[in-house]
């Protein structure tokens, strides 16, 4: 896999993981912190549905190859 790839993946993850966190952030401090929350979810979702396509093109085009199960 390419190190570049990778690099993508990880960031990604971290944004999702950092996104979901602000999310809980608003949840709990603030009850006027809703609009902040939805928001955040809304960019966890964008993230998240983007790195599903980038594992798809990533396969898709062999940048990604499936471990075989013995």
């Amino acid at each position: 896999m390419n190190p570049e790839f990778k690099t993508v993946v990880a960031l990604l993850l971290v944004g999702i993981v950092a996104s979901l966190g602000k999310a809980l952030f608003h949840l709990s401090s603030d009850a006027d912190g809703s609009a902040a929350m939805v928001r955040a979810l809304t960019v966890r979702i964008g993230l998240s549905v983007a790195l599903f396509l980038l594992l798809a093109i990533g396969w898709y085009s062999g940048a990604i190859e499936p471990h075989a199960l013995r």
